[in-house]
């Protein structure tokens, strides 16, 4: 069963595998991972910020540059960090105490100084104002889908007039597309699915079932949770917004997408 809790578990990540939790991939685990690496790890920060602010230029304002940006968990400061390089200010926002700790260390490690570092609730009560630029990247994911739509509602409030806002959402796995049984396979698929079922059955009646072994070192929940773009879409002509440019995502199956869009 999915915790109903997802903060409880970031601050889990934040604390036993921040870099992992970011970008899950083996040489960013608190165990592997090296100067090297972590050096690799900001880099591609760097890339994305620069790829996301040349598709704003391209598709909504060719002047295009954020003054004031908030970034929507922000965790241990991989964008935040190339972000306060194109802008004036940066706001990152993180439900994990932990995490922002370690994002606060990293601005330090490269000389950022405009960076304020802040706990996020749902409502954002410590934010004060408006933003040219709001940013969020692989997390809404995370959150489930009726808290992620409430979040995403009162995000577009902070964005100011003229100001350009950037979410990357999932909406599906890719194996929910698989071709469909034909009327000719079906029977054949049936059929296979029977037979393993059997084979299943003898080989559990050949040896006894293993002791069950405790968990060791058990990673944190980590929800992989998709949105409706209809809402999504439904929210967004409903608070002003004329225009969207869309530009698809995939991780590892999890398919998603960026919204670009500008206020009017």
């Amino acid at each position: 069963m999915l915790s109903k809790d997802t903060d409880s578990e970031w601050e889990k990540w934040g604390n036993n595998d921040p870099y992992f939790g970011v970008v899950t991939h083996d040489k960013y685990r608190k165990k592997n991972i090296t100067d090297e690496a972590k050096n690799e790890f900001f880099q591609s920060g760097q890339r994305e910020v620069k790829k996301i602010l040349e598709t704003c230029k391209r598709h909504l304002d060719e002047n295009f540059a954020p003054k004031n940006v908030l970034e929507f968990g922000c965790g241990v400061g991989r964008l935040t960090i190339p972000l306060a390089k194109i802008s004036n200010h940066v706001v990152g926002l993180d439900v994990s105490t932990s995490m922002l700790n370690e994002a606060q260390q990293n601005c330090t490690e490269h000389s950022i100084t405009n960076v304020s570092l802040q706990k996020s609730d749902d409502n954002f009560s410590a934010l004060d104002g408006t933003f040219d630029f709001i940013y969020s990247y692989i997390v809404f994911q995370h959150i489930p889908v009726t808290r992620g739509e409430l979040i995403f509602t009162n995000l577009l409030k902070l964005l100011e007039s003229g100001g350009i806002c950037v979410i990357q959402l999932t909406y599906a796995n890719s194996y929910t597309f698989i071709e469909k049984e034909t009327p000719s396979n079906k029977e054949k698929s049936g059929l296979h699915r029977m037979a393993s079922r059997l084979f299943h059955i003898f080989k559990k009646s050949q040896k006894p079932e293993p002791e069950p072994q405790p968990e060791v070192n058990k990673d944190p929940e980590m929800q992989m949770n998709h949105y409706n773009l209809n809402k999504l879409f439904y929210i967004l002509q409903s608070m002003g917004i004329k225009n969207i440019y869309l530009d698809f995502t995939d991780h590892g199956g999890e398919l998603g997408q960026y919204l670009y869009f500008k206020k009017p």
